[in-house]
């Protein structure tokens, strides 16, 4: 009988102010936790800090000073994790700065007790993906929410992609501001160009390539799935070239788009081209619908099993599931989706946070996961 992978699994974590706990310690098993308590509470926070063991701002995407329990210098968070790879150490916060120009608050990152040059290598350790209530407007929202949530999919599986993303919007802003000083010097506007060109070209290809296995996972899934299929595609001009050109053409078009267009965009004061204009497409392929015009529990449904089919994408890439955050989950599905829910979560074999104001809601996870209560910045097991 073969046996199944190592979870990876949050085994314990410590706070120091970080948002409304002043200092908190929690060990975790493998497998469901769920925290129940008042709106308020803190729930939300603990998911957050997990967030904060991958790259980026978190799921809130909030500033440091906002992060930090008020009246604080900082938050710091420690956490033990356990996976296929043993246990590793892991330690993040901010540290203030100061030099002769400038203060800044800035976030470090240590693993086993080194420095690491960059968040990124988190992925090296573990993924995180998250699904909270602030993205249930994902369907009808800005492009920009759904450009960063594809993106995100795409870091949990292809560490590089973030630093990418980073070259080619610090490439962006350089040309834009020679567009806005109306500079004329070719020379720097080819330099940056070719830069944004190469990077701007690999990540409308790390996207083309998430949707092409997104949408291969979805199709394994069967046709009565509790969370329906989703038909995804990508809308942007460096996208859509992939699908009949060379990457080297696509790279090659882009580069010569950005010159040509000079006079254009000096003209609206910004690049009006590229990656950073491209769009997600989804639709609710049973009714044939977009998604931004389903009922919102429809969106939710669609949203939950893209989130889903990602996190099985994951483990099988990487070998192990992602860790999921699943805040103010039950609520939002009727009784049959919670249980179909729960069910995919242990096949998924996967740490899985799960937050609601409603302890009865997971009653059919009792013995299955560790139940703990939250209330005013503390944290009880039941």
């Amino acid at each position: 009988m073969p046996t199944r992978e190592t979870q990876t699994h949050v085994a314990r974590l410590m706070l120091t102010d970080f948002r409304n706990y002043t200092s908190e310690a929690l060990d975790f098993a493998p497998g469901a936790v769920v925290l129940t308590g008042e709106n308020g509470a803190g729930k939300t926070n603990l998911l957050e800090a997990v967030s904060y063991l991958s790259p980026g701002r978190g799921m809130r995407r909030a500033s440091h000073e906002d992060v930090a329990r008020a009246g604080s210098d900082g938050f710091a968070i420690h956490a033990r994790v356990d996976g296929p790879q043993g246990e590793v150490e892991i330690g993040t916060g901010t540290l203030f700065e100061r030099s002769p120009t400038a203060e800044s608050t800035v976030r470090r990152v240590r693993i086993n007790g080194a420095n690491a040059r960059s968040a990124d290598e988190l992925l090296d350790w573990l993924r995180v993906i998250w699904l909270v209530p602030a993205m249930d407007a994902l369907f009808t929202g800005p492009a920009a929410e759904r450009r960063r949530f594809i993106d995100r999919l795409v870091l949990a599986i292809d560490p590089s992609h973030g630093r990418r993303a980073l070259d080619y919007e610090k490439a962006m802003r350089g040309r834009n501001r020679l567009l806005l000083d109306n500079a004329r010097d070719d020379g720097w506007f080819d330099a940056i160009e070719t830069q944004m060109a190469e990077t701007g070209s690999a990540i409308a290809a790390a996207r083309v390539e998430m949707v092409r296995l997104l949408s291969g996972m979805m199709e394994r899934l069967p046709d009565d799935s509790p969370f329906p299929k989703a038909d995804i595609a990508l809308s942007g001009t460096l996208e859509e070239a992939f699908t009949h050109q060379a990457a080297v053409d696509v790279e090659e078009s882009f580069r010569s788009a950005l010159a040509g267009n000079r006079y254009r965009d000096r003209a609206a004061g910004r690049t009006l081209e590229g990656p950073h204009r491209s769009d997600l497409l989804v639709r609710h392929r049973p009714k044939n619908m977009q998604a931004e015009l389903c009922s919102t529990g429809e969106q939710k449904a669609l949203l939950t099993g893209l989130v889903l089919s990602h996190a099985r994408l994951v483990r099988e890439l990487a070998g192990t599931a992602p860790i999921l955050l699943l805040d103010e989950i039950a609520a939002h599905l009727d009784a049959g989706r919670r249980a179909a829910l729960f069910d995919i979560l242990a096949d998924l074999n996967c740490q899985a946070f799960m937050t609601g104001t409603d302890a009865a809601l997971f009653s059919s996870l009792a013995g299955q996961a560790q139940f703990f209560t939250v209330s005013g910045g503390k944290v009880s097991p039941v």
